[in-house]
């Protein structure tokens, strides 16, 4: 296999001298045991230095694929080497789902749950609170497991490689389910923020694309149960696209989920992007910041009042709901959460000074930023945001004393080295 040098979007070049592809958990063990410095790899598609290490990569995409089914127990037990894509089409046919997805399918689990990406909707929390246990190698070569109901699990899922490399995931499951897509153009910015909470919950998932670009929202995207009511002709002012929609107005919509209201199985309906459909290599950037959802209103109008500052930069804007949850380094830890999410140009000396105007638009929120995407925050703007974490600087110690796993964005933005 190819050495892995890049990021997905190709604008950091991994200072690692070598890139392991173990085939089988011994042989991972075998690595780590020898390994000074030691960072794990999914599909790449993170857009920060949170991968990159001067020693050794890890992509576990050589691992045999597994997808053991309890249906007693209603879960799946997989190998983390293994995408979305992979495994979601197994599970339908069997008759299960899982709760929620990214926008994206061809993602790894493992690299998802360990930065707490997350779909859409007020009840949904993000990926990572799927896993009902886990097993990763630990800094001595040892196989460790956690499950639910563990002291130190809630502090493992959301790991971002500083315990150890991950190797199996147990995930929750759901039977499967239908769902029908129906997106709305020209949304009124006004009713939008006055109706939030409701705007958000009418659907199973709702995401909300924009320019930020006067008094409009561009497009909303429901994604309803296809048992759910039909969706209205009019929705807070816009009104039922004519066609299918990309995420971007007026581009090709080739590529994207099924739309117009036509019902299709969840895993080809929650993600906005069908398996297969991302190319290899990503001409953008982006960044990701959460705030808690009673400050939805506000934080849209902070960034209403500063959209001509993001437009030399910016691509397309998503706005999310978010349950919340108890994993201790999780974004959406202890508070539903709004994410707000950009796709920027892939030109840095226009993104930087959007990156500035938007962080301080959103400053009297406390954002936290996403884990795997690019933000300018300094630590000690964010961190304090994170009560479990001196717990979790403990559990990294107890698994990784050495700081095999540790990289210079874990201690510019973790452990405070």
């Amino acid at each position: 296999m190819n050495r892995i040098t890049h990021n997905w979007a190709e604008h950091i070049a991994f200072a690692a001298a070598h890139t392991h592809f173990p085939r089988t958990v011994a042989e991972l063990q075998g690595t780590v045991r020898t390994a000074t410095r030691l960072r794990p790899i999914g599909a790449r598609h993170s857009f920060n230095d949170i991968a990159d290490t001067p020693g050794g990569i890890v992509s576990l995409r050589a691992l045999e694929r597994r997808i053991e089914i309890d249906t007693a127990s209603r879960t799946v037990t997989v190998d983390a080497g293994i995408t979305y894509a992979q495994l979601c089409p197994v599970l339908d046919r069997a008759g299960w789902a899982l709760f929620n997805l990214g926008s994206i399918p061809d993602f790894t689990i493992v690299g998802a749950v360990a930065t707490a990406t997350h779909g859409s909707g007020n009840t949904n929390r993000n990926l990572a609170a799927s896993v009902a246990a886990l097993e990763f190698v630990d800094a001595t070569g040892a196989l460790v497991r956690l499950a639910r109901g563990d002291a130190d699990f809630d502090g493992a899922v959301v790991g971002l490689g500083a315990l150890g490399i991950v190797t199996t995931l147990t995930l929750d499951l759901v039977p499967r389910f239908e769902v029908r897509q129906n997106v709305y153009h020209g949304l009124d910015f006004e009713r939008v923020v006055g109706a939030f909470d409701a705007l958000m919950g009418s659907a199973y998932s709702v995401s909300l694309f924009t320019h930020w670009n006067g008094v409009r929202v561009d497009q909303a995207w429901l994604k309803g149960l296809a048992d759910a009511p039909p969706p209205p002709a009019e929705f807070f002012g816009g009104r039922a696209a004519p066609a299918e929609s990309s995420p971007v107005m007026g581009r090709d919509p080739a590529g994207t989920t099924g739309q117009l209201g036509v019902v299709g199985p969840w895993y080809d309906r929650l993600t906005h992007a069908r398996i297969g459909a991302i190319p290899e290599i990503g001409y953008e950037y982006q960044s990701e910041y959460f705030v808690a959802r009673h400050h939805a209103g506000a934080a849209m109008r902070a960034i209403h009042a500063i959209e001509t500052q993001l437009h030399p930069a910016l691509v397309v804007a998503e706005i999310r709901t978010i349950a919340a949850d108890d994993l201790w380094l999780s974004v959406n830890y202890g508070e539903d959460s709004v994410g707000f999410h950009f796709s920027w140009l892939r030109d840095w000396a226009a993104v930087q000074p959007a990156l500035a105007a938007l962080e301080a638009a959103l400053a009297p929120f406390a954002p936290r930023p996403h884990w795997g995407k690019l933000f300018l925050l300094p630590p000690e703007a964010f961190l304090p945001r994170y009560p479990r974490l001196a717990d979790f600087r403990a559990l990294a110690r107890r698994h990784d004393p050495s700081g095999k796993f540790r990289n210079a964005f874990l201690d510019r933005n973790v452990f405070g080295a």
